[in-house]
């Protein structure tokens, strides 16, 4: 697994975040898109629309403009071309906390 630091720029939707990676040396990737490995939260648009979009403010309230660590799997890219990412902010797993709040499910393959 590799770990980077990053800086959430925005917040798409409950498990799709855009970030600014630190990769050392002043080194930055910006703009970098990750979906949140291992869940999944309801869709913004159509029937799941309001569950969508409060999955997305809390998401949003937790991360946005901060600064967090991001743990990715090599070559873990998903259909969209994302990386897969475990975000951690303050020592707390987010893709668990969105787990336990109800704002997302597991992902099931």
């Amino acid at each position: 697994m590799y770990e980077y630091q990053a800086v959430v720029m925005a917040v798409y939707d409950g498990d799709s975040i855009t970030v600014d990676v630190d990769l050392g040396m002043r080194v930055w990737l910006h703009g970098q898109k990750l979906r949140l490995s291992e869940i999944d939260a309801k869709s913004i648009k159509g029937a799941e629309r309001a569950a969508g979009l409060a999955a997305r403010d809390f998401l949003r309230s937790l991360v946005l403009g901060k600064k967090i660590v991001i743990r990715t799997k090599k070559d873990a890219k998903e259909k969209y071309g994302r990386w897969l990412a475990e975000i951690e902010l303050d020592g707390v797993v987010v893709n668990e906390l969105m787990l336990s709040s109800g704002h997302a499910a597991e992902y099931s393959r």
